[in-house]
């Protein structure tokens, strides 16, 4: 059990870190004004919302997970 949520864990500091380098690729843009504070907030918005999708697939799975281990 402590290995399956080691690995969960790990998956979603993964889909953190990556999410962290593109709101900051994103925000240099804005700054070098490659793009607008409009389109900012909307690719903020858009990849907060696939960063939760796939947190929350991850979630799905460690469950499935815990009830496979469990049942052995």
């Amino acid at each position: 059990m402590k290995l399956v949520h080691k690995y969960g864990e790990d998956g979603k500091i993964a889909i953190r870190n990556i999410r962290r380098d593109a709101n900051d690729h994103l925000k240099k843009m804005e700054k070098n004004h490659e793009i607008s504070e409009d389109e900012l907030s909307v690719e903020l918005d858009t990849i907060q919302e696939t960063t939760d999708a796939h947190i929350k697939s991850i979630d799905e799975i460690l469950e499935k997970k815990e009830k496979e281990v469990l049942e052995v």
